[in-house]
């Protein structure tokens, strides 16, 4: 039986059509045994320009699109009550998804917090910047605690979201060092410069131009799409399942999430030919 994909995206910028556009290039040519079954937006037409080319470039694919803005939805409330806002918003949208069946939803660059019921209703994966047990929070929080944290290692993930943020269990990750080669001087470096500033200065006065910070955040970004297509090929294979809040095996085992270690690196290996 064909994976049938949810797809849900803000389309803030040019990398979520990228994603979309390499996810369907992938299953059209027979990689990727799946269908996407629809598009949602959460910004509707004139909102934003990147958006904006986001939908049309959707409605170019044929794939049924849906839209509600966020932002003119229930305003006054959303101000008031955000908890509130939240779930009324995806009742909605799972009202407007009846008739347009999906085994997951992939959060591709979707830009709010789902809400706890609409978690316990649809099987939603989202992508997190860090391995499985690795550092909770945005990209930039997570990098911050592996530098502090003198990590020797670091990944990505695709994991289920609950109504724990941050918190699902993993359903795929990749995995790399961030020591050896190149690295080495850059925390030789930030060493050097820790010695005449405190930690919080550095991350005031550098932030994210700190050298180390943003090779680590390349080597991240780098990896992401990649393992969102070969999260979505193991999925359609049935390598990995998810079922009833859990993540399983091939056999049906309760796991931690399959590493793509070997997969991600082919790919990208292939991509740089």
């Amino acid at each position: 039986m064909v994976l049938r994909i949810g797809w849900f995206s803000t389309g803030r910028d040019e990398a979520a059509r990228e994603l979309l556009q390499i996810v369907v290039e992938h299953i059209s040519k027979g990689m990727i045994p799946a269908e996407i079954g629809y598009v949602f937006c959460n910004r509707d037409r004139g909102e934003a320009l990147e958006s904006d080319r986001f939908i049309q470039f959707a409605e170019s694919l044929k794939i049924p699109l849906l839209v509600l803005s966020s932002r003119d939805f229930l305003p006054a409330l959303r101000k008031k009550d955000k908890e509130a806002w939240r779930t009324l918003y995806h009742r909605e949208i799972a009202a407007r998804l009846q008739g347009f069946p999906a085994d997951i939803i992939v959060l591709a660059g979707y830009m709010l917090i789902v809400s706890p019921s609409f978690c316990e209703s649809f099987s939603v994966i989202n992508l997190h910047p860090a391995a499985p047990k690795g550092p909770k929070g945005t990209w930039q929080e997570v990098i911050w605690t592996l530098i502090q944290k003198r990590a020797t290692e670091t990944g990505v993930m695709m994991h289920l979201v609950t109504k724990d943020l941050d918190e699902g269990p993993p359903i795929t990750f990749v995995t790399f060092p961030i020591r050896g080669g190149d690295f080495d001087r850059l925390w030789d470096d930030l060493n050097k410069k820790l010695k005449r500033h405190s930690f919080p200065q550095l991350m005031q006065e550098e932030g994210e131009d700190n050298l180390l910070f943003k090779e680590i955040r390349r080597q991240g970004v780098r990896r992401e799409l990649p393992l969102i297509v070969m999260t979505l090929k193991a999925l359609s294979e049935h390598r990995v399942a998810i079922r009833d809040g859990k993540v399983l095996d091939d056999k049906g085992k309760e796991i931690e999430g399959i590493c793509l270690n070997n997969e991600v690196e082919k790919y990208l290996s292939n991509s740089s030919e």
